[in-house]
């Protein structure tokens, strides 16, 4: 897997760190139980940015766990720097998909978040941790590659949903067949005879118009707006909006689904699909 976090904007912040004391770096790296590297090889003349990198060099920053924990070091260590010192750091970080909440102070993805409750308990949620972390880092400056990734991410949802449930994931279906099987394990399908809400004909209704986005996204993809596919030509007028309309579409679905299988209360743990 590919790195979450740019070499660029670790050597941003490597640099940064030397307006930071030593004492400062060891206890915001060690607080995340992040040890220094024993086997770095860098060299500076600055012992400050030596120190930084050799716990730069202990993150795996293709796991999402270890970024989490590394973006916690990151807000405390860049903190009450003056703009002109930190704003090269802050402006590669967003470049990798990351922003600073000014009120909260926290460095938080671009774009739609999955809750925590929705992923902690899948066997296996790397390949919607990517298709996100691509999002999140492509939706302002590559619109096509957010199309491309706001499909691929439902495609990777519908599997997970389908092997979490124990059913066949076959890799050759297309993303409509994929989205119908995986809404029918969970009994979202409209056609689901389900108690409660989740039967009545308003959310019969709703779950066919997001099945419908979900599919649309798909198109919009297919027709050339999207990554996946190796154009004859650039794509014409696909802007940041077209990105946040497909992305945010692919949330709604996925988002769903993910809550749904989370649910202790649903209906498909009573009932077979």
């Amino acid at each position: 897997m590919s790195d979450l976090i740019s070499r660029t904007t670790r050597g941003l912040f490597r640099d940064l760190m030397t307006g930071a004391t030593l004492g400062e770096i060891d206890a915001a790296f060690q607080d995340e139980l992040f040890p220094p590297s024993t086997t770095s090889t860098y060299q500076d003349s600055s012992v400050r940015r030596t120190r930084t990198q050799e716990y730069l060099e202990a993150v795996d920053w293709s796991d999402i766990n270890h970024v989490d924990r590394a973006l916690r070091v990151f807000e405390r260590l860049a903190h009450g720097f003056e703009p002109q010192y930190s704003r090269g750091f802050f402006q590669s970080l967003k470049r990798d998909g990351y922003v600073l909440d000014e009120e909260s102070g926290h460095l938080l993805p671009v774009g739609p978040r999955f809750s925590l409750d929705s992923l902690k308990n899948l066997s296996d949620a790397s390949a919607i941790r990517q298709q996100l972390g691509r999002i999140q880092r492509a939706i302002i400056d590559d619109p096509a590659l957010a199309v491309g990734s706001a499909k691929e991410l439902i495609e990777s949802t519908a599997k997970v949903v389908l092997k979490e449930r124990g059913l066949p994931v076959d890799d050759k279906a297309d993303l409509p067949a994929l989205v119908r099987e995986a809404q029918h394990a969970l009994c979202l399908h409209p056609s689901s005879a389900t108690p409660g809400p989740d039967g009545s004909d308003a959310v019969k209704k709703i779950l066919g118009a997001v099945s419908s986005i979900a599919i649309g996204v798909a198109e919009l993809r297919n027709r050339g707006y999207g990554t996946g596919h190796g154009p004859a030509s650039v794509p014409v007028g696909l802007g940041p909006r077209h990105s946040h309309l497909a992305v945010n579409a692919a949330f709604t679905w996925c988002q769903l689904v993910l809550d749904t299988l989370a649910d202790p209360k649903a209906p498909w743990r009573k009932t077979n699909p």
